[in-house]
């Protein structure tokens, strides 16, 4: 156990040492990309199987980036289930 715990504490201290790209807010995708990236992240998910494409987008505006993408993504499925 003690080792397991001290793996998963070498894990998270190499992990800290990531960095992202920074956030440039004057060009960084809002809440309506965030809809859209929401409504497309099923389809964004099977094409990132075969090449480099990714369902969230970052760097991005932050909180409404979120909020868009939760809306976009939860009417992606109710139209997906209205269409069954």
């Amino acid at each position: 156990m003690k080792k397991l715990l001290l793996l998963f504490f070498c894990v998270c201290l190499l992990a800290s040492c990531a960095s992202q790209p920074n956030n440039y807010a004057d060009s960084a995708p809002g809440f309506f990309m965030g809809i859209w990236h929401g409504y497309i992240a099923i389809i964004s998910l099977i094409v990132g199987f075969f090449t480099d494409v990714r369902i969230y987008n970052f760097p991005n505006s932050g909180y409404w980036y979120d909020v868009g993408f939760v809306i976009g993504f939860f009417s992606s499925l109710g139209t997906a289930a209205s269409a069954a």
